[in-house]
């Protein structure tokens, strides 16, 4: 007789709904980068307005070189770029002057460099200035509590960064050996000499998590939840594995790691791809409970209401490659924390909501792991065309437990894809949708919103039918990415013009926003 099964861990997507792909980076505000400033607040009634329930972003941590945000100096913290240096002034802690090396920075794309060089000394100089008078009263509540509040993480990651500024931005590994390991570099004398300055750093993520409180409060007010995004693996030189090295594979002599992440060799790519991340020692994290992972998820959860987990497979193998390698060939599968680690989750977090980003070749072995979670994995339709009628991203063989994109941040917008893509799959594009072709990005809408998928979401770009030149992100390109912005015009044509058509969508396909409930009359 067949054996019951398990019923799944997180059972959570049951209606269906709408939302919109968009890097708060790419805000329209001024200042050379998206903040949370009116911008978002215009975004999400947009959002409202047009009958989308979601917004998706990518990670919200402090970007490093190349400025990827799934390549973070934390697991933790919020980035300053998106800080509104408004509320600065109005508190007395930069006069409007000040701003003027910010606003003369392009509008039309971000120059992280440029910002890199003019943000940071402008916020330290709103924290110099608090300091002189720390009685002055604050926008986002007592510093000192928050201080307190977030201190298992803060503390180091603050320290770290002001260790970073103190070494010229080397990693971590090129400091001064008592200074290459957390808890010594704590009996440091370095310590106290940097004090200013790691309270700077902590003062500027008491401005983050305050300024984007507040556009998470708006979004709430409006029936706007807020996807976000975690990595699956962290940056080598981060505060985390600065701070935690016995939760990864590194030598405990030279704290260098052993093995790196990576994919192999595939279709696309003879020598795989070499991530360069330090890869977990799991059998530590699962000794101490998955404290650690526990902890930054409830950090993604104080960042917004859903979490997305990339690179879900690694969760059942992940690609081990020695480290030194000059590429990913001579890797091998070892084995993930698997289910364990999501039984874990459930008892701690039993209202997580989670995404699996399982794209890619997905085997028997992760897509039992997937279905034993119960957690919505992805569908991408640029990756549905060129083949036979067993694609799993065509509309007819998704699943209603799965989020579908036409394209995602790692995408060419759909007119870009289907310019740049060969003739046989425009072809069968056009077939499949029984369509022209010439309005190829609302031909794919269309399609996400007509699918059985509970989730659909849509990139901004693609709602204004923008080519490639508005991609944000090409995957193996190290510089270049992450930069593209909208213009605020655009999207207030967006709103005159097609938010009425959206919403209708959004009803004929079921996926509107429920009307609040009327609160049952009294009886006597």
């Amino acid at each position: 007789m067949p054996q019951p099964t398990e019923p799944p861990l997180f059972d959570w997507l049951k209606e269906r709904a709408a939302g919109v792909i968009l890097h708060p980076t790419a805000l329209p505000s001024a200042g050379g980068i998206g903040v949370c400033d009116e911008s978002a607040t215009k975004f999400l009634q947009f959002l409202a307005g047009a009958g989308f329930r979601y917004w998706q972003t990518c990670p919200l941590g402090p970007t490093g070189f190349g400025d990827s945000p799934y390549q973070c100096f934390s697991s933790f913290a919020g980035t300053p770029y998106l800080i509104y240096p408004g509320p600065l002034v109005a508190a007395g802690l930069l006069t409007e002057s000040a701003l003027a090396p910010l606003r003369a920075l392009p509008h039309d794309r971000v120059d992280f460099g440029a910002i890199y060089q003019r943000k940071y000394p402008l916020l330290f100089a709103a924290h110099a200035a608090w300091r002189k008078d720390p009685s002055r009263p604050l926008p986002y509540g007592d510093f000192a509590a928050f201080r307190r509040h977030h201190a298992e993480w803060l503390e180091p990651y603050a320290y770290f960064s002001a260790l970073k500024d103190h070494h010229q931005g080397r990693p971590w590994w090129d400091w001064p050996a008592p200074l290459r390991d957390y808890r010594q570099a704590s009996q440091s004398g370095l310590q106290r000499e940097l004090a200013p300055h790691i309270e700077a750093y902590a003062f500027l993520q008491y401005l983050f998590f305050g300024q984007w409180k507040a556009v998470r409060d708006r979004a709430r007010k409006l029936g706007i939840q807020i996807i976000g995004d975690i990595p699956i693996f962290t940056a080598l030189d981060s505060a985390d594995v600065w701070a935690s090295p016995h939760f990864f594979q590194l030598d405990r002599r030279t704290l260098r790691p052993t093995a790196v992440a990576g994919v192999p060799p595939d279709y696309f790519s003879a020598d795989g791809q070499l991530w360069g991340n330090p890869l977990y020692d799991w059998p530590a994290h699962a000794a101490d409970g998955y404290r650690w992972w526990l902890a930054r998820l409830r950090a993604g959860f104080e960042f917004c209401d859903v979490v997305r987990i990339d690179h879900f497979r690694g969760f059942e193998a992940y690609w081990a490659v020695p480290a030194g390698s000059p590429t990913a060939r001579t890797g091998r599968w070892l084995p993930g924390p698997g289910v364990d680690f999501f039984r874990t989750v459930r008892t701690a977090l039993p209202d997580a909501r989670l995404i699996a980003e399982d794209l890619g070749l997905l085997t028997p072995a992760t897509i039992a792991l997937r279905d034993a979670t119960g957690l919505p994995g992805m569908a991408v339709l640029q990756f549905a065309f060129g083949g036979g009628s067993d694609n799993l991203y065509l509309p007819h063989n998704l699943r209603a437990n799965c989020v579908v994109y036409p394209g995602t941040h790692d995408n060419d917008t759909t007119r870009g894809w289907y310019a740049a893509t060969d003739e046989a799959t425009r072809d069968h594009v056009r077939r499949y949708f029984r369509i022209s072709g010439h309005e190829i990005p609302w031909d794919f809408l269309r399609a996400g919103y007509a699918s059985v998928a509970n989730l659909a979401i849509f990139p901004l770009q693609d709602l204004l039918s923008l080519g490639s030149e508005a991609r944000f992100n090409t995957p193996g390109q190290a510089q270049g990415n992450w930069s593209w912005r909208y213009r605020a015009d655009q999207l207030q044509t967006l709103a005159d013009g097609s938010a009425p058509y959206l919403r209708d969508l959004a009803a004929l396909y079921g996926r509107a926003p429920r009307p609040a409930l009327k609160p049952a009359a009294e009886t006597r």
